[in-house]
């Protein structure tokens, strides 16, 4: 329904503090981008931005190549739940969903089939009549989709909406939400979270946001196996990336490095002949570790802790002078490790190499 193009888009808050600068992103029709990245880096800005809630400081913002900065919020063909459900608790779940169309004074016959269409996609027909307050939070933020629903929008815009639920409601709500795009898959939707697993499962593409601007954008595989920094690297993926010093002892098509806590480790990375003693972060996720008894291994050490979870058993060894441990995810169940000397190694095309924080592939 929508294509948006955002080019250098900027927020200045009182002419000093600068929230996001040089913001340019293309966003095709019947995608769902997801926009992530830690606290305070602009992301729900970003999307208010969108919305025409927060006023755009410079730059251009285009919906199906119309300019839209000045353009009021309920003109622009856009939908947005919030992360609080913000319905009328006075109004039954019917006529929360159906009170923008009554301001927009549509038919009765209008309302009624645009109601009764998302009540069906949302599975909400037993509960119109409901108040609110008789409401479990799943089928609350429902209601709260279902208003965005029935209006039809161009684009539908998410604000964390499922921060407010439990874990088990979060699971449920997401795959409804998934479900849901598959119904409409024509429709742009672009969804701001500070969870990872609903930004992997959920978005056509992922936009990380960071140092006021973005990091990366691609599809959640893209940026899980290619990341472009050691800031993607470690925010994408739980637990996070693990990060070790070393230096490049061989080059060319496949990369070989010497570890400052002993072992050498291969990686298909490509380098030049100039790289050779360059200072690089190898970088190993944690479900790609696995123990071995060989030369080639990237960490050695003792086990300080374990979390067994049943599927997979994580590993924890601190390395000296360091406060971040070495995290190993090995599946199934691996009793009586703690305290135990264990070697772990990795298969060369499972290792990133960084230098000064940005990836070899991306230089």
């Amino acid at each position: 329904m929508a294509n948006l193009k955002l080019t250098g888009i900027e927020k200045t808050y009182g002419g000093t503090v600068n929230v996001l600068k040089d913001i340019n992103l293309e966003i095709e029709q019947g995608e769902l981008i997801v926009f992530v990245g830690p606290s305070g880096c602009g992301k729900s800005t970003l999307l208010r931005m969108i919305a025409g809630l927060e006023k755009i400081t410079g730059g251009t913002l285009e919906i199906d190549g119309q300019v839209v900065n000045d353009v009021p919020p309920a003109q622009r063909g856009i939908a947005m739940v919030f992360q609080s459900y913000a319905l009328y608790p006075h109004m039954t779940v019917r006529d929360n969903m159906s009170f923008a169309l009554k301001l927009a004074k549509k038919s009765k016959a209008e309302i009624d089939e645009a109601v009764m269409r998302a009540a069906k996609m949302l599975q909400l027909e037993d509960y119109l009549d409901r108040l609110p307050k008789a409401l479990s939070g799943g089928q609350r933020q429902r209601v709260a989709i279902g208003r965005s629903l029935v209006r039809d929008p161009k684009v539908y815009l998410f604000d964390e909406p499922l921060s407010n639920l439990d874990a088990a409601l979060r699971v449920a709500t997401r795959i409804e939400i998934a479900q849901l795009k598959e119904q409409m898959p024509d429709r742009t939707m672009i969804y701001v979270t500070h969870d990872q697993v609903e930004a992997m499962t959920l978005a056509t593409r992922i936009v990380v946001l960071a140092n006021k601007g973005i990091a990366q954008v691609g599809s959640p595989l893209d940026l899980y196996e290619r990341p472009n920094s050691e800031f993607v690297a470690q925010f994408i993926g739980s637990p996070s990336m693990n990060l070790l010093p070393g230096e490049v002892i061989a080059t060319g098509a496949q990369t070989r490095v010497r570890l400052e806590r002993g072992g050498e480790v291969l990686s298909h990375y490509p380098t030049r002949d100039e790289d050779m003693g360059l200072k690089v972060n190898v970088g190993v996720r944690p479900e790609d570790m696995v123990e071995t008894d060989g030369e080639a291994y990237v960490y050695a050490g003792k086990v300080d802790f374990t979390e067994a979870l049943g599927e997979v058993t994580l590993l924890y060894l601190q390395p000296e002078n360091s406060h971040d441990p070495i995290i190993a995810k090995l599946p199934g169940i691996h009793r009586d490790t703690r305290g135990t000397e264990v070697k772990l190694g990795v298969a060369p095309e499972k290792v990133h190499l960084f230098a000064n924080g940005v990836s070899l592939l991306y230089r």
